[in-house]
């Protein structure tokens, strides 16, 4: 079998074409990398350190060391990763279909992970490990053994979102950053056991307005709450200052704000870049159709999932925490209006890790020690296979991602002769020839390849 064949290469003519020497070609690699992950991660750290209120010991102690962790870390992945593809292609005597990708970036992952700071190790998984299994979907999809389901982001995401609010309902469910999330998103209202004052609340609205002077503004608000306060409300419902119809119309209006502002400050950056050249295109970034989309998504999100349990409860006449079930499916076809495949496989990925420390407080499923770190070299492995074999099953922007860390030279690999695997390697690059040294090009190269031209680098 062609997977299992080996073919006679040297590394200069299958990977680093761009210099036959394997020390220098390693040098490229990391000083590209090098550069690149401190313009990454010093703007990152900063950014985080501001918006989390780090007080001036953190920034004088704290932050460089973190940002050499991180930079290093990047650095090796990418450095180590030609490193090995040379030692293997020595030792092997040429490539085989996963020598050049899977087992060159298996043991640079890893090596590359224990630079990281363990804190930071495990999101790093969780990201890696999304990124591997929509590859490795990909590359069933196109082998033929698997069909794609339409809309199977959607029905992913409404699985997950189910199991999410089924353990944020219930007790001791959900702990750390996932439960905060999710009490800004659906609110307080929503969790059993949870206090939530019914009448001082009132009673002070009310004093507070009959004491205040009477004003254009004051008179429409009074009226909207009075509105708010009265109509139909189960007695099982916590949300004391609204009845439900409010309640859910309250809570689609205010995710659709967030989630409007948060796609206007993500085109913040590009749209400062426009201000001068185009400045015509700055009204885009309030008109865009996927702010609006976003918006929409997290609207209805929490107003599916309010109005559903508002509803289970009226029909039910009970309160209970397997609601959450139900209205987190219903909620999770608000999907429909921002399909993300990337969403969806990052919080599914969330809900398997979330599932397994409760597995193993339990005592029903085993610790696996340096987990995280065997899972992240893994993962990677599987992408870089893909990078190299197989483009086309990548993820697109991850793919963006490698040509920025490695400076444009990881699609000057020469996949014309890793075609014979059978992957179709060099789909998307037909015509590319790049320019060997044609004093470490073999007889077998020659009569593949035909002479390249120069070849600029990113």
């Amino acid at each position: 079998m062609a997977a299992f064949s080996k073919i006679p290469y040297n590394c200069h003519e299958i990977g680093h074409t761009w210099d036959p020497s394997c020390v220098r070609a390693a040098g490229d690699i990391t000083r590209g990398a090098l550069e690149v992950s401190f313009k990454i991660y010093v703007p990152l750290y900063l950014i985080a350190a501001i918006l989390r209120r780090k007080k001036k010991d953190y920034y004088l102690k704290r932050l460089i060391p973190e940002i050499f962790w991180s930079t290093s870390f990047l650095t090796a992945n990418g450095g180590l990763y030609i490193v090995f593809f040379c030692i293997l292609r020595k030792l092997l005597g040429g490539f085989y279909s996963w020598s050049a990708g899977f087992w060159s970036a298996l043991p640079a992952s890893y090596i590359a992970i224990l630079l990281e700071r363990k804190s930071r190790r495990g999101l790093l998984t969780i990201y890696m490990a999304n990124q591997a299994t929509e590859t490795l979907f990909r590359m069933a999809v196109t082998r033929g053994m698997v069909k794609p389901i339409k809309h199977g982001e959607v029905l992913l995401f409404c699985i997950t979102a189910s199991l999410f609010m089924f353990f944020f309902r219930s007790k001791d469910g959900l702990k750390g950053f996932a439960s905060s999330a999710l009490k800004f998103i659906v609110g307080k209202e929503e969790i059993p056991n949870q206090t939530v004052a019914a009448d001082e609340p009132q009673q002070h609205a009310a004093g507070t307005l009959g004491a205040g002077r009477r004003t254009l503004i004051g008179y429409p608000r009074e009226l909207l709450q009075s509105i708010c306060r009265k109509g139909p409300r189960h007695r099982c419902c916590k949300h004391y200052q609204d009845n439900c119809i409010s309640y859910c119309v309250k809570g689609f209006i205010r995710m659709f704000s967030v989630g409007y502002l948060i796609q206007c400050l993500l085109k913040v950056p590009s749209a400062f870049r426009q201000m001068f050249s185009k400045p015509s295109r700055l009204p885009s970034l309030f008109y865009n159709k996927e702010n609006f989309q976003l918006g929409v998504f997290l609207g209805s999100f929490v107003s599916i999932y309010k109005g559903a349990s508002c509803l289970l409860r009226w029909m039910r006449n009970i309160d209970d925490e397997l609601h959450a079930l139900i209205a987190g499916f219903l909620a999770g076809i608000s999907m429909c209006f921002y399909k993300s495949t990337t969403i969806s496989m990052y919080l599914f990925s969330k809900l398997v890790e979330t599932i397994y420390f409760k597995g193993i407080e339990a005592g029903k499923v085993p610790y696996f020690p340096h987990a995280d770190t065997i899972i992240y070299a893994i993962s990677t492995a599987v992408c870089f296979q893909a990078a190299v074999m197989e483009v086309q099953s990548l993820r697109p922007a991850y793919w963006k991602f490698l040509l920025r860390l490695t400076k444009g030279r990881f699609a000057l690999m020469n996949r014309q002769l890793l075609d014979v695997f059978g992957t179709q390697a060099s789909k998307g690059f037909e015509g590319f020839v790049p320019k060997l040294d044609p004093r470490y090009v073999t007889a077998l190269t020659q009569t593949v390849l035909l002479p390249g031209d120069d070849v600029k680098l990113g």
